[in-house]
């Protein structure tokens, strides 16, 4: 999405450790423009999926996720990292390990907001080496429901996680996907194939 891939190139900074820092416009300060737009592409690419629901993790996933709902008319729920007074049980929960954040969380999400009918389609911000999907796909597991496929936002295609979610025949979509940060630059796939 060249879109997604302009706003990276000029707001976005390499760090090191293979990190991608994007907290002007996607997780944490929030571009709600550039949010419907991407949203609009979700509903785009898995137009014919069937989606009753999308899921994702918070916090970062919630404003595309959001959107994306907004655009294809489906509610969406957002997995918990912390347990809270009124999350305490009745709950599937997987465990994730975060790189930027060097935790492992325990997600939540409350089993009334997942129906056995439900095909869903999971949304995260970043795809990397694929925890935070790996635990949606846990939580799906466990719900007995459908997965639609994957969007991501931005994904680290030279990481594991995007032959993690293939080799589980899982339909994926990456609105950008950066090929390498070599010279400190961020190189997407499209610029590859020219």
């Amino acid at each position: 999405m060249k879109l997604l891939e302009d706003r990276i190139k000029r707001d976005g900074t390499v760090l090191p450790g293979e990190v991608l820092k994007v907290d002007n416009f996607l997780n944490h300060q929030v571009d709600p423009q550039l949010m419907y737009e991407l949203g609009g592409e979700f509903k785009r690419l898995f137009a014919d999926a069937g989606v009753t629901r999308i899921l994702t993790v918070e916090s970062s996933g919630i404003a595309p996720a959001v959107m994306a709902g907004l655009q294809m008319n489906v509610p969406v729920v957002f997995a918990r990292k912390h347990r809270s007074l009124t999350l305490t049980d009745n709950l599937y929960t997987a465990r994730v390990y975060s790189y930027t954040k060097q935790v492992n969380n325990d997600i939540s999400i409350d089993k009334r907001f997942i129906d056995p009918d439900d095909k869903i389609l999971i949304i995260d911000d970043f795809l990397a080496n694929g925890q935070a999907v790996e635990g949606m796909l846990e939580i799906a597991k466990a719900a007995n429901v459908e997965v639609a496929g994957v969007g991501v936002v931005i994904e680290k295609r030279f990481q594991k996680g995007h032959q993690l979610v293939l080799d589980q025949g899982i339909h994926l979509e990456a609105l950008a996907s950066v090929t390498s940060f070599d010279d400190n630059q961020v190189h997407f796939a499209e610029d590859d194939a020219d």
